[in-house]
């Protein structure tokens, strides 16, 4: 069966969405590359009660417990005081721990006050786990017999959590699994030029029969992500049983399909410019600069990206670009006439083989009846010719001039690939 444990984050800013819970995406994480079945994350504010009856509904469904925050040395910090409750133990002072309380503050020439003495205070039948970052050590406590279950208390800064994570959690959970240890193996297909409901129409039947591996879609803005996710007792068994299921979607949604797991669709359409030999030039106005951005976040896009103009204003389209005054009085600045001359401005300008040009309505005022907030004009500028397409996107300003870039880089894919038929839209 394996190994399973719980998250329990602690904070009550936490739930008040004042930070955001990094630490469970980290540990599970974690988790994952050691094998360790993952089925529940928990936040719980800083209440001892709540705290203590969900660590006691945790370690009846868990084979270990780890809890993060809550070790600091102020009375709202109650991650210790609640394991201690849960367990039924009274809480001890740990003189060693202490006394390297006592010498990290003489180090800075400082004294410790009375509630740095409480994080010396641990779970009695509990061990410190070392804390080089702070003040803050972690517990480690194995319930006996034959410490069939764990208990395991991390401190919430970033900078003292993650080295933990790294030098202790990982390396325990590595021996604490033992034989019972499995491995847990994902693949991501990164998809785009088509939505959620239509990928989920054209594997719906591969998805209802997978179970291990299972397969689940994710939307994002412009893309679809489809999981393949395996349990398996070695690499070589997961790898196995992963390969068939991904021919198996590759053959239903090819070309669609980018990329798996960290490639990303502005790393696909670099390559395809490389393969190639072309080279790309930008004209944005509403996205500005964040085509660019994307496209040079890749490294090596100097091999294929020659030019970039974030042409906001009327005047710099036409300065710039080149962009014809009659077109945009005749137009407006958000037209298909205005976003082909922006293509064709930067491809000119740039001395590149392809152009791009953006202009839109991102957002959350400029709006009218006739372009409503939303409406991008997208210009695509070749040898072979020049083209226009419209979008329209609800949402924020953010979202909008997202969408825009990965529309862009989508139609940019589409040409490389299949030419001009694919983006003339025939």
């Amino acid at each position: 069966m394996g190994k399973s444990a719980e998250l329990i984050c602690v904070g009550t800013e936490l739930l008040m969405g004042q930070i955001v819970n990094t630490h469970g995406q980290f540990i599970a994480q974690a988790l994952a590359r050691q094998g360790i079945l993952h089925y529940h994350q928990v936040v719980v504010g800083d209440n001892l009660g709540r705290l203590t009856a969900t660590i006691r509904q945790a370690l009846g469904r868990a084979d270990m417990v780890i809890l993060s925050g809550g070790l600091g040395p102020t009375q709202d910090d109650l991650t210790k005081e609640g394991v201690a409750a849960a367990l039924g133990v009274p809480l001890r002072l740990r003189q060693e721990v202490w006394d390297g309380i006592v010498a990290r503050f003489s180090r800075r020439g400082l004294e410790p006050t009375p509630n740095n003495r409480r994080q010396a205070e641990l779970p009695e039948g509990a061990e410190p786990i070392r804390n080089p970052n702070g003040t803050a050590p972690g517990v480690l406590y194995e319930l006996p017999p034959d410490a069939r279950q764990v208990i395991i208390c991390l401190p919430g800064p970033p900078n003292e959590l993650r080295p933990m994570v790294r030098d202790f959690l990982e390396p325990y959970l590595d021996r604490w699994a033992g034989s019972e240890r499995q491995v847990l193996m994902s693949r991501v297909l990164h998809i785009c030029g088509i939505g959620e409901s239509a990928v989920e129409h054209r594997v719906k039947d591969i998805m209802a029969a997978a179970d291990n591996p299972t397969v689940a879609p994710y939307a994002k803005p412009g893309a679809v992500q489809l999981r393949m996710t395996v349990r398996a007792n070695s690499p070589a068994e997961a790898e196995a049983a992963l390969a068939p299921l991904e021919a198996q979607l590759r053959e239903r949604l090819e070309p669609h399909i980018y990329g798996i797991d960290d490639e990303t669709l502005e790393g696909a359409v670099g390559d395809l410019l490389r393969k190639s030999g072309r080279t790309l030039a930008l004209g944005e106005s509403c996205t500005g600069g964040m085509l660019g951005g994307r496209i040079t976040d890749v490294p090596g896009s100097s091999d294929y990206f020659l030019f970039g103009a974030v042409t906001y204003a009327n005047s710099a389209k036409i300065g710039v670009l080149g962009v014809p005054e009659t077109d945009i009085l005749a137009h407006g600045a958000v037209s298909a006439e205005v976003a082909m001359a922006m293509a064709a401005g930067a491809r000119r300008v740039g001395g590149a083989d392809i152009g791009i040009g953006v202009t839109g309505v991102a957002g959350p005022g400029g709006g009218s009846d006739e372009k409503p907030v939303g409406t991008v004009w997208l210009g695509l500028a070749t040898p072979d010719g020049v083209w226009a397409k419209s979008t329209l996107w609800p949402g924020l300003r953010a979202d909008i001039r997202w969408r825009a870039t990965q529309e862009a880089l989508v139609w940019l894919r589409s040409y490389l690939l299949f030419g001009a038929k694919a983006a003339a839209g025939v």
